[in-house]
Parts: C-alpha cells; sequence; structure tokens
C-alpha cells in the first residue's frame, strides 16, 4: 500500500465537495497568478522605482518601508513602535530591522525617544523629514494604483479595495 493511500484526507470544509479541489476551481487559478505578477513586480521593485522618480530625489527605499512601519496604525491602543514591532511588521528578524532602523535614524527620518510607559524601554517616531517621506509616499503610491486603475469605474475600485482588504487580513474601518 501506497502512503498516500494510508493517509486519510483532509478535512473539507462543510458545504464542500470532493470536486472542489484547489486545482480545479478557476478563482483560485487567477488568484494565483496575478499573486506571481504581484510577486514580480515587486521583486522588481517597480513601484518603488516609480515612488523614486515621483518623488524628484534619490530615496533608499528601504527608509520607506521603515518610515511606513513606524508610521502604521497601532493595533492597540497605547501601542508604542520599537524596533521590535517595527520586525514584526515587516517581516524580518530583529537584528535586520535594529539595522533598517538605524540607517532610517542616520538619514533623518526617524529618531529614537523614550518610551511614555518605561523609561528603560526606547522606542521609535517619525522626524519632520520621516512625515514628509511618507505623505510623498502615499501620494505617489496612490497616483500609481491610480494610474492601474484608471479604467476601472468606482464599483470596482471600491470591491477591489474591500477584497483585496480581506484578502490581506487587515480589518475593515466600521
Amino acid at each position: 500500500m501506497t502512503r498516500a493511500a494510508e493517509t486519510p484526507a483532509s478535512p473539507r470544509p462543510s458545504g464542500s465537495r470532493a470536486s472542489d479541489s484547489p486545482e480545479s476551481d478557476p478563482a483560485l487559478t487567477a488568484i494565483e497568478r496575478a499573486m506571481v505578477r504581484i510577486r514580480r513586480n515587486q521583486t522588481r521593485r517597480s513601484l518603488g522605482k516609480y515612488v523614486t522618480e515621483r518623488l524628484g530625489r534619490d530615496v533608499d527605499l528601504s527608509h520607506t518601508v521603515v518610515v511606513d512601519a513606524v508610521e502604521e496604525e497601532s493595533d492597540h491602543p497605547g501601542q508604542e513602535v520599537t524596533v521590535g514591532l517595527v520586525a514584526e511588521r515587516l517581516a524580518v528578524d530583529p537584528s535586520r530591522a535594529s539595522r533598517l532602523v538605524a540607517a532610517s535614524v542616520e538619514a533623518g527620518y526617524v529618531r529614537r525617544v523614550a518610551s511614555q510607559a518605561d523609561s528603560r524601554r526606547i522606542c521609535l517616531e517619525l522626524t519632520d523629514d520621516g512625515r514628509e517621506l511618507a505623505a510623498l509616499s502615499h501620494r505617489v503610491r496612490r497616483e500609481y494604483f491610480g494610474t492601474i486603475t484608471d479604467g476601472w469605474s468606482e464599483q470596482e475600485r471600491s470591491d477591489f479595495a474591500r477584497l483585496l482588504t480581506k484578502f490581506a487580513g487587515i480589518p475593515e474601518a466600521e
């Protein structure tokens, strides 16, 4: 008897049929292909290059990533931004996050401050230059996404935003 024959089938969600395999679902195939294309574009850093061109100045794109992580909304009230939280938000190890943050501090986009809750802890906040970089990055990225979705109806953009937010696991604003 082969190993596959010995292994019980994975449980299926209620309401699904045996014929509903991921391999035969055209929607899942389309999602997979789209995600591969998105990942390729990220790898080529086409959005990053576009942002740098539109900002009109040379910006190390790792600074924009750190600025985004520091600026991101709190997960809960009173949450302070630390190198550890930046590491979590960027899905990198703490030592990598520490190097990225140090470079952004040196570039003048982020500053280290004492925690208001625990003075032994160091937190991060944006400088004026960091807030300016964040605002410019948001504007340019929205312009970029606006260009991509230019031929879409308002309803299509709204539906895409809702579904992409749901896909990314981001709670929707009420």
